[in-house]
């Protein structure tokens, strides 16, 4: 009897599925081992670590762990680095590594060495995660802990990339809005996050010439409560309305809370600024850069709706570079404002001057007194 054929796309999905499986182990403060070639370590995030787990990594590897953490918190805490390092625990002591990962007083109390490949694929895995960036890595034999869900670092490092290649339609239907009663909801499965993805196809565009676009990450606080530190809210309605006053667009909702971070780590940041720290400050505190965000999925979705060329309507130059990175034509870009606010003028000031944005403040007072 002949072997069974291989089942087409079985290893790209095994790919990710290791993958997904790591990301809910972490997420559920349970250990993961990654290998690569002959080596291995013990993971976990630091916001998981507790008394018996820090025993498990004392008994299995005593003495060998170490703390990962990303450039923006080891700057933070006095050691200022272009990338990524590991600081030696040599005891499991919690309260230090709250210190070093967490608090804003913590400060650097041993050197810092650089971060290993399986260093920053395990930082990589508290990114896909949405959990804090730090995470306790120790050093174990490739066969140790069979019972532990096993991830290779270079599942880990296509994994982006499959999720692009894996994106597909699964659902839509009609779905008429206040301001724009033809619109349709189409939801995708893939790219960013841990939901689907969103297109709004407002009106009826014409997809043989330029199609105007807005690429919108989800803010819960914004889109839905009406939050008043940001302007959130305020562009995706207008965004909306303005695309069925026209000639029609596409929105894409794309799940990217907090500039990537997720809903969690969105609130421990506005705890920060609540004491004074700008909205970026607050992420680098937290150990993020100015923005974790990738924009191919989107492209990818805009092509699977048949658009080619678009007119992007957005404030943030990172997004109109992300669309001809990806061979969109990008024809025009257009300014989408919100209403400025006591609570959120420092913020909007923040994505000027720190991230580029295009805001014109003369603009938006103009606005605010319409």
């Amino acid at each position: 009897m002949s072997p069974p054929a291989e089942i087409p796309g079985l290893s790209f999905g095994a790919t990710k599925t290791a993958v997904e499986r790591a990301i809910s182990e972490l997420r559920s403060g349970r250990p993961v081992v990654i290998d690569f070639e002959q080596q291995a370590v013990l993971v976990i995030g630091v916001e998981a670590i507790d008394a018996e787990l820090a025993q498990g990594f004392e008994t299995v590897c005593p003495g060998l762990s170490r703390l990962v953490l990303p450039a923006p918190r080891l700057t933070r805490i006095g050691a200022p680095r272009s990338c990524a390092g590991s600081i030696a625990l040599p005891q499991m002591d919690l309260e230090r590594i709250e210190t070093l990962a967490l608090r804003i007083d913590g400060r650097i109390d041993a050197p810092v060495a650089l971060a290993t490949p399986l260093d920053l694929a395990a930082l990589e895995l508290m990114s896909f995660a949405l959990v804090l960036p730090a995470a306790i890595v120790a050093p174990v034999a490739p066969e140790a802990l069979p019972d532990l869900l096993h991830v290779s670092k270079e599942d880990i490092g296509s994994f982006r990339s499959l999720q692009v290649q894996s994106l597909r339609e699964v659902g839509r239907a009609p779905v008429p809005l206040e301001g724009a009663l033809e619109t349709e909801f189409v939801v995708f499965r893939g790219g960013e996050g841990l939901r689907d993805q969103v297109a709004i196809i407002v009106g009826k565009p014409d997809l043989t010439q330029p199609v105007p676009v807005r690429l919108h990450s989800a803010c819960l606080t914004g889109d839905l409560f009406g939050s008043l530190k940001c302007d959130c809210g305020d562009q995706l309605r207008d965004t909306v309305q303005r695309m069925s006053r026209s000639e029609g667009g596409i929105l894409l909702y794309l799940d990217q809370e907090g500039r990537g971070n997720g809903i969690a780590n969105k609130m421990r940041a506005y705890q920060l600024q609540s004491q004074g720290f700008d909205t970026y400050e607050a992420d680098a505190a937290l150990g993020f850069d100015l923005d974790q965000r990738r924009f191919d999925f989107a492209a990818a979705m805009l092509r699977q709706l048949g658009v080619s060329a678009v007119e992007i309507i957005t404030n943030n130059p990172l997004k109109i570079a992300a669309l001809k990175a990806a061979g969109l034509d990008v024809v025009a870009d257009r300014r989408v404002l919100g209403r400025p606010t006591a609570e959120n003028v420092r913020y909007l000031a923040s994505k000027r001057d720190r991230a580029g944005h295009y805001i014109d403040f003369d603009a938006l007072t103009a606005r605010a007194s319409d």
